[in-house]
């Protein structure tokens, strides 16, 4: 399994339009951080999880060429508002493209995206929309994968399982029970958005505590704002086995 970070920052990305902070101003690359997603190629299948507003960037700064699914964590626009840019996919390959999320996230899609579904032109992207509920594994051409529900406030976001690999993002809490889900992952991603306690988001801290709970062999983060400072110096005060994602970084599992 190969996993490429296609972005690792928060909603507003690094640099923040008008920020003149360290951060935003940094020339390091591994500071430049598009909306949180991944691509996950599993033999020759390859599944985005999350479509934001940077999706098409994405796609053309990693050089993809096939999206066989899609995975959709939550509702929230730095998450999924990039999904017409599957288009190319549609067109290309001559296919609908599968959509995974919980129904709640694919009536949001409905609503938000009317068009798609009501519109006779052929312009449009072309969906094939997949219910998922948390308590339920699924399969995605023949993947097996297992949703893991975590809160983000008081919104239900979905994480996923793929074998030995976790991926969670825009944690703020999670139950025993889902927290359970997680245990013996060789590899965990996990979102930690700045030093300070947020309303919906793990700190730096909060972040760390979970991952020494989970205890996985390696630990990423990711969701990073500008707040957090430059990555180059955060790293060095993480434990040796928690590292930080960037962008068009690739691990494998």
């Amino acid at each position: 399994m190969k996993i490429t970070f296609l972005g690792t920052g928060t909603s507003q990305g690094i640099p923040v339009i008008g920020c003149d902070c360290e951060t935003c101003q940094s020339t390091n690359l591994k500071d430049k951080r598009l909306r949180t997603s991944i691509l996950v190629e599993i033999e020759d299948k390859t599944i985005v999880v999350d479509t934001g507003p940077d999706f098409r960037q994405q796609m053309l700064r990693a050089n993809v060429s096939k999206v066989d699914a899609v995975l959709l964590t939550h509702e929230h626009n730095d998450h999924m508002i990039g999904i017409d840019d599957i288009r190319p996919f549609n067109f290309r390959y001559k296919m609908d493209m599968p959509v995974y999320a919980e129904q709640r996230v694919l009536s949001n899609i409905e609503e938000r995206f009317s068009y798609i579904f009501k519109s006779t032109y052929p312009g449009v992207p072309r969906l094939v929309m997949h219910p998922i509920s948390k308590n339920e594994p699924f399969e995605v051409l023949g993947i097996s994968i297992i949703p893991i529900e975590v809160l983000h406030y008081k919104l239900p976001v979905l994480g996923y399982r793929f074998g030995k690999f976790t991926y969670l993002t825009d944690v703020k809490t999670i139950s025993e029970i889902e927290l359970r889900k997680t245990f013996d992952s060789d590899v965990l991603i996990i979102s930690a958005l700045h030093r300070e306690k947020h309303i919906s988001h793990l700190s730096l801290y909060e972040a760390l505590a979970l991952i020494e709970r989970i205890q996985p062999k390696q630990a990423y983060l990711i969701h990073f704002s500008h707040r957090m400072g430059l990555h180059d110096e955060v790293l060095k005060e993480l434990p040796s086995n928690v590292s930080i994602a960037y962008d068009g970084m690739t691990i494998e599992v």
